[in-house]
């Protein structure tokens, strides 16, 4: 069974997680490579990590998205307290920001399943299984990436929390923003995911129950569906 070392890097700046996870990412590739030239008794255990964190104001750019997407110019965000990443995930425009739940998983796929389009349904099931633990319904829409709130007699269809990968040799990096108690209004300022569609909009865990979550509970919720959808004990 794989395993699969957690950390919680807590509040921290979306350059220095960046950084971070390029870190990580460099060194589970390179066991992995090390590992091909040794003889069996010889191999060392591959790792795996699942970083857990949430940031500072910052808005990120996938590499297909547009610029358009984000309607604030530089000297506004400036003004606002907002950073601004292009960065090397798939996906558009979204918002990370204080109390919305960030996970990134650093997973030597081998170990696991070489299926990026499996890998990505996982990674919304985990969400899906959390949010029903809150008896909140969750779905996916057929061509939009994410996890999605179904719409009310008051209430368009809800993104409650958006995924954007990036995989080198089979290793995984980037993942997925949680809207746990996140400030929406950040959303105000871009055209979430690139999707502008009236039918269509973002919610959080807090908006939807109308109370704060505790954040330390969530995260053991979301560990617990990770670990049993994908089969791995932690370290």
């Amino acid at each position: 069974m794989p395993r699969v070392e957690y950390q919680n890097l807590g509040l921290i700046s979306y350059e220095k997680a960046w950084d971070y996870q390029k870190v990580r990412l460099k060194e589970v590739i390179d066991l992995k490579l090390g590992n091909r030239h040794l003889p069996d008794a010889e191999k060392l255990e591959q790792k795996s990590y699942l970083l857990f964190c949430h940031h500072p104001p910052v808005y990120t750019l996938g590499k297909t998205g547009s610029l358009d997407n984000l309607l604030l110019n530089e000297a506004e965000l400036k003004a606002a307290g907002i950073e601004f990443f292009k960065i090397n995930r798939g996906g558009d425009i979204t918002f990370h920001g204080p109390n919305q739940l960030i996970g990134y998983p650093i997973f030597d796929m081998d170990c696991f399943f070489t299926d990026i389009h499996k890998y990505v349904r996982f990674l919304e099931e985990v969400i899906i299984r959390t949010l029903a633990e809150y008896d909140v319904e969750a779905y996916r829409i057929p061509d939009y990436t994410g996890v999605w709130l179904p719409p009310t007699n008051t209430q368009p269809k809800r993104k409650i929390c958006a995924i954007g990968v990036h995989l080198s040799r089979w290793v995984t990096m980037h993942g997925f923003a949680f809207n746990v108690n996140t400030d929406l209004s950040y959303f105000n300022n871009i055209i979430p995911c690139g999707i502008q569609e009236d039918d269509k909009t973002v919610t959080s865990l807090a908006a939807e129950l109308e109370r704060p979550i505790d954040m330390d509970i969530i995260k053991q919720q979301v560990k617990k569906h990770f670990k049993d959808l994908f089969e791995f004990e932690f370290v």
